[in-house]
């Protein structure tokens, strides 16, 4: 963790690479993306999987015996949905012994008015930019729309952050703020993360 906040990294896919994330300071979260239109689309196992940091699966309208498969396989700690999956679906997976991370997105403030149905299926909420395709677009959407935000879980804020962002986030508080997700704007290529990107970021947050 780093100031109390969660650093999730996500769309891992290569071993070496997801040993280096691992290794840096305040990392605590590794993110594997099991949708197949994913350009971090990963279903072999790699040789190496994280040991310190939870393994966090995502997936997009999956049905529940393709999430429990992955999650035998991959060991997951969590699994993240970015799909149309109700309330019922996250509980049954929950009742697996699965903790849940539920994501939305968001554009204007009406875009939270259904997370609270969600209330006591989730362990977090992850809140991600809208856009046309799952998944995520890259780009920040209004992070002030989440002081309208007055439910239980906490959640993880998601969406265009970059390795410029650090003085913003710390700028932006909200009681229920748990963590950070980084992805496509700290990499090389699709599902190789820049790891000297990752540690000044991860520096700039704690300075």
């Amino acid at each position: 963790m780093i100031n109390g906040k969660i650093i999730k990294v996500c769309g891992m896919c290569e071993a070496e690479n997801i040993r280096d994330v691992e290794a840096l300071e305040g990392i605590d979260m590794l993110g594997f993306i099991f949708y197949p239109k994913s350009p971090r689309y990963i279903y072999e196992l790699p040789a190496y999987l994280p040991i310190h940091a939870k393994r966090v699966g995502v997936f997009v309208n999956a049905d529940k015996p393709t999430v429990s498969m992955y999650a035998d396989r991959f060991g997951l700690d969590y699994v993240q949905l970015h799909g149309t999956e109700s309330p019922e679906y996250c509980r049954s997976l929950q009742e697996r012994g699965l903790k849940i991370i539920k994501a939305f997105s968001i554009a204007l403030p009406k875009d939270l008015t259904k997370v609270y149905e969600y209330e006591k299926a989730c362990d977090f909420f992850l809140f991600d930019t809208k856009c046309e395709q799952y998944g995520g677009s890259g780009n920040q959407f209004d992070w002030n729309i989440l002081h309208t935000y007055k439910g239980h879980v906490p959640f993880i804020l998601s969406g265009g952050i970059h390795s410029c962002s650090a003085h913003s986030l710390k700028g932006f508080s909200h009681p229920l703020l748990a963590g950070y997700d980084l992805n496509s704007r700290f990499e090389v290529k699709p599902g190789k993360k820049d790891t000297d990107r990752i540690r000044t970021f991860l520096n700039k947050l704690k300075s």
